[in-house]
């Protein structure tokens, strides 16, 4: 009898091994096959969906945002956002960098951007940005990954928001000409019937090696350079010794502005110096 019930126990042992066994394996097998299956699923769903983003297998194409593109690579679509301050540049081509600054970028549509990421030193992580007030116009910054750079325009010329560029005070809409350079054209004295002068020419009570040329009664700065004077005898420079009051001047006895004698860039701001 007691030989009967151990073989009983060893064989009831042995069949719930082999049951435990057997139903483990179905377990994993059957949550295998529910995994692949979900994967199976996900994936065409996937491919599906990135596939419609794609209008061509390669190449970059706009969003419903500004600084937002797609990215498509054989087909594969991959979202992306522009660096902070960008815009995505559907004309760039598929060989440039999508993202450009604002000024390149029709925004028409999708004016939609992501949240600025402004630092202690900048409104946005990329881009060109004025410093200062309308009377002092010549300074501007540019952001590089949220780090500041401060530049100075050229002697006389004001820092343009709307071209990225030093121009003309009298051409940035946000410059008063005449506060930043210390100088107001006086009315012309033309006589009636005859119209206004077109350009009026002025040398700068500082400085003999300075000018202001009026147009539409606003001023615009010039430079003779070293060794010249502004000769308003015959509206040009010349030498400085033929020019009464001004010989044997020196640039550190003129007395010019601050402003207007430190950051003097001649050659820089020749390009800008045309009509």
């Amino acid at each position: 009898m007691a030989r009967f019930i151990r073989l009983f126990v060893v064989v009831a042992t042995v069949f719930v091994g082999v049951y435990c066994q057997f139903n483990n394996g179905f377990n994993n097998n059957n949550n295998y096959n529910q995994r692949r299956q979900q994967n199976n699923n996900y994936q065409p769903r996937q491919v599906q969906s990135l596939s419609a983003s794609c209008p061509e297998a390669n190449g970059t194409f706009p969003t419903r945002t500004c600084d937002g593109y797609i990215q498509c690579t054989n087909g594969v679509a991959e979202e992306k956002l522009c660096p902070d301050g960008l815009l995505f540049n559907a004309q760039n081509g598929p060989h440039g960098y999508p993202c450009q600054y604002p000024l390149e970028v029709d925004c028409t549509g999708r004016e939609q951007t992501q949240p600025a990421q402004a630092t202690d030193e900048c409104p946005h992580q990329f881009g060109y940005f004025k410093i200062g007030d309308q009377n002092n116009c010549g300074k501007f910054k540019n952001c590089v990954d949220g780090r500041g750079f401060e530049f100075d325009c050229p002697e006389g010329l004001a820092w343009n928001s709307e071209t990225y560029r030093c121009d003309w005070p009298d051409q940035v809409s946000d410059c008063d000409a005449e506060a930043y350079l210390g100088f107001t054209c006086p009315p012309d004295a033309r006589q009636f019937g005859l119209g206004p002068e077109e350009y009026r020419f002025f040398r700068s009570p500082q400085d003999c090696q300075r000018y202001f040329i009026c147009i539409e009664s606003k001023p615009r700065l010039y430079n003779c350079g070293e060794g010249l004077a502004f000769n308003d005898l015959i509206n040009a420079c010349d030498d400085v010794e033929n020019v009464t009051g001004c010989a044997g001047l020196t640039s550190e006895f003129r007395g010019a502005p601050t402003k207007l004698a430190k950051f003097s860039n001649q050659n820089a701001r020749n390009k800008f110096n045309k009509f």
